[in-house]
């Protein structure tokens, strides 16, 4: 009895010992994968460390901009890493690091662009708002930014190295050649990288790195890279939030397969040239130009976009949700709601205004 006994007890410790050793792989396997990297994709992401940031306390910056899988397993790293002090700054990263390749950028103290000149240009801005940013940050005079790159000559030569620029920017009514394909992101120039040219090329280069994936689609659908943008321009002033994009341009395509007029305020004030925190008069309402969809006998698209829209509103100007709405009107609470004829949006506007909170 006493060797079954021994046997038994022998095979259990066996077993015991085969279980932790599995269990032991299996937490390496989960480990390495959690802290390995989130994709292939290799586009630059900047991450701006702050003044009282450490290496734990940005763990949701990192998690926000898709930089690793998990935000419990790289804290669990950094206490085997012990990496030293972080420093303030900018540092560009990419999904196509681990966790290990990201703290070991971080801890290096030639990898912060704290002494770079970084200019950030928010999601819907127009040229004329780049503009001002550029002077200010660059020091390049808004005027003189706008008239080079405006250039027929220097926009001929920026047609042969970009596939996504059509002789449609030349039409005469449009206001700024380039409006709609500067795309929105912060960019980081040497000192003696300040110059117009190369701070257009980097935000094109940026601008086609975002496109690539949808270059198919985009040369070959029923509406031209122009138009795409142009509608994806007004997705991006006219919706709320990411997740009615795809509902307001559904809204927009039903419009123009009618043939109706697309009827958007962004575009009146794009037309006006007027803040869009002002407010619009009669006279701008009822004026006709080439932006203008709120003139009436303005059918189709404007001549062009009227800002520089982000990857969400152009993907939702590719991939519409399919509807059967024509009407949408937003709360001062950012609530959209979409109608289906002129009598539903009526009714919902007069609600809204009789609750205080519309949107007008």
């Amino acid at each position: 009895m006493k060797k079954v006994r021994k046997f038994k007890v022998g095979k259990f410790l066996l077993f015991l010992l085969l279980l932790i050793i599995v269990l032991i792989l299996i937490i390496i396997g989960i480990y390495k994968y959690e802290t390995s990297p989130v994709s292939n994709n290799t586009d630059p992401k900047i991450i701006t460390v702050d003044a009282g940031d450490n290496y734990f306390t940005i763990a949701s910056k990192l998690k926000k901009q898709n930089l690793i899988r998990s935000e419990t397993f790289y804290k669990i790293y950094l206490k085997f890493a012990r990496p030293t002090s972080l420093l303030n700054g900018d540092y560009e990263l990419n999904e196509a690091m681990s966790v290990s390749d990201i703290v070991k950028v971080l801890s290096d103290k030639d990898s912060s662009k704290s002494n770079t000149i970084k200019l950030t240009f928010r999601e819907g801005l127009n040229i004329s708002q780049m503009a001002k940013i550029v002077e200010e940050k660059a020091g390049i005079k808004a005027d003189d930014f706008i008239k080079e790159i405006s250039d027929q000559t220097y926009l001929k030569q920026l047609q042969n190295d970009y596939w996504f620029l059509s002789d449609e920017i030349y039409n005469s009514e449009i206001y700024y050649p380039l409006e709609g394909y500067l795309y929105p992101d912060t960019y980081h120039f040497e000192p003696n990288e300040l110059d117009t040219d190369t701070i257009i090329r980097k935000i094109l280069d940026n601008t086609e790195a975002k496109l690539e994936p949808y270059k198919n689609t985009l040369q070959n659908g029923t509406y031209t890279v122009h138009q795409i943008l142009t509608l994806a321009s007004i997705v991006e002033l006219e919706a709320v939030s990411d997740s009615d994009r795809a509902t307001v341009a559904g809204v927009l395509y039903n419009r123009l397969n009618e043939n109706w007029s697309l009827g958007c305020d962004a575009t009146t004030y794009y037309a006006a040239k007027k803040p869009m925190t002002e407010r619009l008069t009669q006279s701008d309402l009822t004026a006709c130009n080439g932006y203008n969809t709120r003139c009436t006998s303005m059918i189709g698209l404007p001549v062009g976009p009227i800002d520089n829209p982000s990857i969400s509103s152009i993907k939702a100007a590719l991939e519409p949700n399919d509807n059967d709405y024509y009407y949408f009107v937003a709360d001062t609470n950012k609530k959209v709601y979409f109608t289906k004829n002129a009598k539903e949006h009526d009714r919902i506007i007069a609600k809204l205004k009789d609750e205080g909170v519309w949107a007008a």
